[in-house]
């Protein structure tokens, strides 16, 4: 079982390496594949040194399966050569998401949907991810009718050069900007390239990637995506209108017995999710769970998860071990 991990050197690669040892995944070989200027250098796997290799190397290695996490463009070119050799790709850029030939995965949701013939396998947005865990289950029992969500989503998500970014302006130093303002102390309604509509990509794959996963466009979302000066986790607030209406006992034990979600909700406690405390997990995190008491049938939630890891390379490996538990290579 060989593996290839494209970005292997990057935020979400360098976590997709430390997933894959600490689940124990049943490889043989790591292949990690990287830009030009870290061929050559190696990276430690389970008490072994593996050189990190061009994408021509790796394709001729022939792995079972790569995981990509080097952008969009990346993917787009890349992700076909590795697949034309049998190669299962599990692709963690935007590049394939809406791709009507392709399949949009969350384990715990619509895993059963894949067959041995998915060669390029897309891994959804990390805000959507998280959102569509918890809202998945609610939908079953109750139809969402319109859901608007706000997003507070960690410098993390932009990559390194954020970090770097919120470090030194917390540190009062000068440096490289990943944003066109300061993000210390400040909060950006911008998180990706604005479209023609106003609304950036990141908003709009929050509207649309929910629908492709669940296989359903009868519910419609709008949101609102903004960058916070947190290093690590995405929070988002969310409001669903259903069509039938619920109990809200039975809507956190409904997310309590759904795998992957850990209900937090206890206002005398102050109990309630927050990415200081998501950070490192693989769960998505639930709470302020209450009834919108300005409509019927509405609900309202504070969603919380490490965007790198569930949001990210836990969901990729995830997808992984379906494929290799269901003898889907």
């Amino acid at each position: 079982m060989k593996i290839a991990v494209v970005g292997a050197t990057g935020m979400v690669g360098t976590v997709m390496t430390k997933l894959l040892e600490e689940r124990n995944f049943p490889l043989t070989e790591l292949i990690p594949v990287a830009s030009e200027r870290s061929v050559g250098k190696t990276i430690g796997f389970k008490e072994t040194e593996y050189t990190i290799v061009t994408m021509e190397h790796a394709i001729a290695m022939q792995p079972d399966i790569a995981i990509f996490s080097a952008g969009g463009d990346t993917s787009l070119q890349w992700a076909p050569k590795f697949a034309e050799v049998g190669t299962t790709v599990i692709d963690n850029s935007s590049a394939w998401r809406m791709d009507p030939t392709k399949k949009l995965i969350v384990p715990e949701i619509n895993a059963s949907k894949l067959t041995s013939e998915d060669k390029i396998i897309a891994n959804p947005n990390c805000s959507t991810i998280q959102m569509v865990m918890a809202l998945a289950p609610l939908h079953k029992a109750y139809k969402m009718k319109r859901v608007i969500v706000s997003t507070y989503q960690s410098v993390s998500g932009t990559g390194v050069k954020a970090v770097q970014q919120l470090e030194n302006e917390a540190q009062g130093v000068g440096g490289e900007m990943a944003y066109p303002y300061q993000i210390y102390k400040n909060a950006l309604p911008h998180c990706d390239v604005f479209e023609a509509n106003g609304y950036t990509k990141e908003e709009m794959k929050l509207a649309r990637e929910p629908q492709k996963i669940l296989d359903d466009r009868t519910f419609s979302i709008s949101a609102t995506a903004v960058r916070i000066p947190t290093a690590g986790g995405h929070s988002e607030s969310v409001n669903v209108e259903f069509h039938d209406d619920f109990t809200l006992a039975d809507v956190r034990r409904m997310l309590h017995e759904t795998p992957g979600i850990v209900v937090q909700d206890n206002p005398d406690t102050n109990t309630y999710p927050m990415p200081i405390y998501a950070h490192g997990k693989d769960d998505v995190f639930v709470g302020r769970i209450r009834r919108d008491e300005t409509q019927p049938n509405t609900l309202q939630l504070w969603i919380v998860s490490d965007n790198l890891r569930k949001g990210a390379a836990t969901n990729a490996i995830q997808i992984a071990e379906y494929l290799v538990e269901n003898a889907l290579l």
